[in-house]
């Protein structure tokens, strides 16, 4: 059987980005076709390791390896908080992702949505310091995953830092860069929590042609205590539908490309 993915059933995948579950009858009407035909896409987006079927209907797998952390408030909370917009985000910075593309994402929830939207797309190489998305990624076929290495910087994080990363992209370079950020500030630009986090969201901006920053509106306005960089060298931001023409106004003044999700 080929890996590569028909028509409908990427529409079926997109859908189910979208919504999370859904009933036979609901991607019936996304999809069209007959309902058996859908349901041996089904079968086929289920053995791909894509969606997991249920009773009358389809859901989006929830990756396994996150099972140890289900139980770790933190983690719950970073990945729940603006679940729908991050998703979203996800969806549209996909959509900016072209066949035999190299693009980089760095760590956070908001770039992980964004490796999710990919998982069922082909030829595309992606590097990553995020371990959960080089995971969420590694069974895929039609994608080739590259992790840079480095150092765990603490409890709980996914995000690999240090010299052993820095190493890594001094040797890669990149189309699009994908960059979640802690804030994103018209004057002092974008930032994360740490600055050996920061060190290594710089190298892989320098190695990119594009720089895509991914952020919910809450971002908008905030300063984290790391910089990454100036807003001059950001090509476009997505962010949710909900960001206000005032929060938004700075950075198309700067000549940002904005997409709101």
């Amino acid at each position: 059987m080929s890996d590569t993915l028909s028509l409908r059933s990427e529409q079926i995948v997109k859908f189910l980005l979208r919504v999370g579950t859904a009933s036979i009858e609901e991607i019936l009407d996304v999809a069209g076709s007959s309902a058996p035909s859908i349901r041996r896409d089904l079968a086929r987006l289920e053995n791909r390791g894509l969606i997991r079927r249920t009773h009358g209907g389809a859901t989006l797998v929830e990756p396994l390896f996150y099972e140890p952390f289900r139980y770790d408030s933190s983690f719950l909370a970073r990945e729940q908080r603006f679940a729908g917009e991050k998703r979203r985000i996800g969806l549209a910075a996909a959509e900016l992702v072209q066949a035999n593309e190299t693009v980089g994402l760095t760590a956070g929830t908001t770039t992980t949505h964004v490796g999710r939207s990919l998982r069922h797309r082909e030829k595309i190489q992606v590097i990553t310091n995020a371990i959960n998305i080089g995971m969420e990624l590694c069974n895929q076929p039609g994608i080739r995953t590259y992790l840079t290495g480095g150092v765990v910087p603490w409890a709980w994080s996914f995000s690999l830092t240090g010299d052993a990363a820095l190493s890594f992209l001094d040797n890669v370079y990149m189309d699009k860069v994908f960059l979640s950020v802690t804030g994103l500030d018209a004057e002092r630009g974008a930032t994360s929590l740490e600055t050996d986090e920061a060190l290594v969201y710089r190298k892989m901006l320098k190695q990119s042609k594009q720089v895509i920053v991914v952020a919910d509106s809450s971002k908008l306005g905030h300063v984290g205590p790391a910089f990454i960089c100036p807003c001059s060298a950001i090509h476009t931001l997505i962010t949710s539908s909900g960001a206000t023409p005032e929060a938004l106004a700075p950075f198309e003044r700067q000549g940002t490309r904005i997409i709101r999700a």
